[in-house]
């Protein structure tokens, strides 16, 4: 990783603009929630906060084919708002295919991800 990068891993601790308006994560209740919670994991900034996103498609375009791909994509929240979502800076960890969806049962595709 580029320096650039290593340093704007502390963006939501040390340059993070607290005016009530929601920018990043950072800005949500539920983040100072979980920095309440667990003061230990909030104490160092370089602490890794990933997210995880999934949704299905149609490789062919073709709504008659029975077959999806799941991409699932994890993100770091420890960067500024601007990088986050760019794309260098997404991981694709696993690729979820197959005649069905996943539905109920994506924890069983994401079980080697989470161990």
């Amino acid at each position: 990783m580029s320096k650039d990068v290593v340093e704007d891993m502390r963006w939501h601790k040390e340059k993070c603009v607290n005016d009530d308006v929601i920018r990043h994560p950072a800005d949500a209740t539920a983040w100072q929630e979980f920095d309440k919670e667990n003061d230990w994991f909030a104490l160092d900034p370089r602490n890794v906060r990933l997210g995880l996103a999934s949704d299905g498609f149609n490789p062919f375009g073709n709504m008659s084919t029975s077959y999806s791909m799941w991409p699932v994509i994890i993100f770091s929240y420890n960067l500024p708002p601007w990088k986050c979502m760019k794309e260098p800076l997404l991981f694709l960890p696993t690729l979820i295919s197959g005649k069905n969806s996943p539905g109920n049962d994506i924890d069983v595709y994401l079980q080697p991800l989470i161990n």
